[in-house]
């Protein structure tokens, strides 16, 4: 890739090279003007990272930046063009309508970072829409991505919140925002599906090269680099969304164009952690047949997988038939690469330091003891590791409505900690270290948010100072760690905030 850089006042240098290479595949764009901008929030972390001057972006000029109403010297503000699987139907042209790429900065580890905004208007492709976003929903983005991030799990990040001073019509009368969003790249399945369905063999070498040279350079001299980086995509995902699953993440929404070709988590719109184990779980409004239910996750990633391969076939193999084999053997290893990737996580979760062949049935049948009974999906974790260290089951016990089930399966996991040399303090520790003890509970969240539209911004702060360290437990935020109640959580439901 070529390189040219500009620098501004703010710290920003770009290298957009998404604008530079990919023609074609986005309108040049800028964000609508808005009345009266003001920031609500500024990750000061976030943009040390990325090599910002944090101090510069705290005044008016960043304000005026991530309001959309200046354009930094070197941006090349666009709308990124894709196409999507929503809900299993295609539609042929998606593309951000209500998002620009505003550019690409090399961050202070050398890694190229997109900087993008959501919520700045209308685009080429809002399909009819305002292109806005309201605070609400954008607050909750930024909240629950920097949850994601201090749980360890890849995820686009949030720079900034603006409030824009406009009046937006939802469900009612709004107070609108812009988020500045980072990503590695805000690619997705959908990007290649664009370009596929324009039947164009030599633009899709074209974005599959720019990809691989972005997202895995090693692979552009294997004998086969777009079966490699099927491959690698597959990975990153089977990686990412065995992680989901782990903290009982639900997206809620994972249409083609919202998975990322990066491996990251994106788009938090109908999105919510489980409290009580229940593995049909569904919180999006929009999700009326739980297509995207927690228990779904695993098999609609391998899907959309499929149709990322879908888009690849001609330049795995010129023989049609043999791509076709070749492809699918990736898709077909799927499933094992995801459980791999669990049951690693689960021995952490449970406690168990080697491999045994039982291993995977053990811990699903942990799982299946908690369905229907009412359990805490986190605190279960937790209240194992205290059996672990204190010998008493009653803690764990307290959280089912009958606890039969558990009642046999404890002497077979005690059984299989006794294979491991390891002694109690140890392993409990091990096992805090892994299964978070603060999450982003769906009514702290709700409070959170709710204060903030009244003005108060001081419980969304104090959540998300809570959220940075979700593994270490402190006696006086006991409050973070209850879940809501069981008529709070009847019927909870979640929404894109489009």
């Amino acid at each position: 890739m070529t390189t040219s850089s500009t620098i501004n006042s703010a710290g920003l240098v770009f290298d957009n090279s998404y604008a530079r290479e990919l023609t074609g595949l986005y309108a040049p764009w800028q964000a609508a003007q808005v009345p009266q901008a003001s920031m609500t929030k500024l990750n000061l972390a976030l943009a040390a990272e990325l090599g910002l001057d944090a101090a510069a972006l705290g005044t008016e000029l960043g304000v005026a930046i991530f309001s959309g109403n200046q354009v930094p010297a070197g941006a090349t503000p666009l709308a990124q063009a894709y196409s999507g699987h929503q809900f299993g139907r295609f539609s042929p042209q998606l593309g951000d309508g209500r998002a620009l790429l505003l550019g690409e900065v090399i961050d202070t580890l050398g890694q190229r970072r997109d900087i993008a905004f959501k919520g700045s208007g209308r685009t080429p492709f809002s399909r009819g829409g305002d292109g806005k976003a309201t605070l609400g929903p954008m607050l909750r983005e930024y909240l629950i991505s920097e949850a994601m991030h201090a749980l360890g799990i890849p995820t686009t990040r949030a720079l900034a919140v603006v409030s824009t001073g406009e009046a937006i019509l939802r469900e009612g009368v709004l107070p609108g925002a812009v988020l500045t969003r980072v990503a590695s790249s805000h690619i997705r399945v959908g990007t290649f599906q664009y370009v596929s369905a324009q039947d164009k063999d030599e633009l899709i070498r074209q974005l599959a090269d720019y990809v691989i040279a972005r997202h895995d350079p090693a692979l552009s001299s294997a004998e086969n680099p777009y079966l490699s980086f099927l491959q690698a995509v597959s990975e990153r995902q089977a990686a990412l969304i065995a992680q989901w699953m782990l903290v009982g993440f639900i997206h809620g929404v994972m249409n083609t164009d919202n998975m990322t070709i990066s491996g990251e988590t994106i788009d938090y719109g109908p999105c919510a952690f489980m409290d009580s184990y229940d593995s049909d779980t569904v919180f999006s409004s929009i999700d009326r047949q739980g297509r995207y239910a927690y228990s779904n996750q695993p098999q609609i990633a391998q899907w959309n997988l499929a149709r990322l391969a879908e888009t690849l076939l001609t330049l795995i193999d010129p023989d049609p038939e043999r791509a076709v084999l070749l492809a699918t053997a990736v898709l077909d290893s799927f499933p094992q690469r995801y459980q791999a990737h669990w049951l690693a996580g689960m021995r952490n979760k449970l406690g168990w330091t080697g491999e045994q062949p039982a291993d995977m049935e053990l811990a699903r049948d942990f799982l299946a003891s908690m369905e229907g009974q009412g359990v805490d999906f986190t605190m279960a974790f937790r209240r194992l590791a205290d059996l672990v260290e204190n010998g008493d089951a009653n803690g764990l016990r307290d959280l089912y409505d009958d606890a039969s089930q558990l009642d046999t399966w404890l002497p077979r996991w005690r059984a299989r900690l006794a294979v491991d040399a390891l002694d109690a303090p140890q392993r409990a520790a091990g096992m805090r270290a892994v299964n978070p003890l603060y999450i982003p509970r769906n009514h702290l969240v709700e409070q959170a948010l709710n204060s903030a539209l009244q003005g108060n911004m001081l419980p969304f702060e104090k959540l998300l100072e809570v959220l940075q360290n979700p593994y270490q437990e402190q006696a006086e935020l006991a409050l973070y760690t209850e879940p809501a109640s069981a008529a709070a959580a009847v019927g909870y439901r979640t929404f894109c905030g489009t």
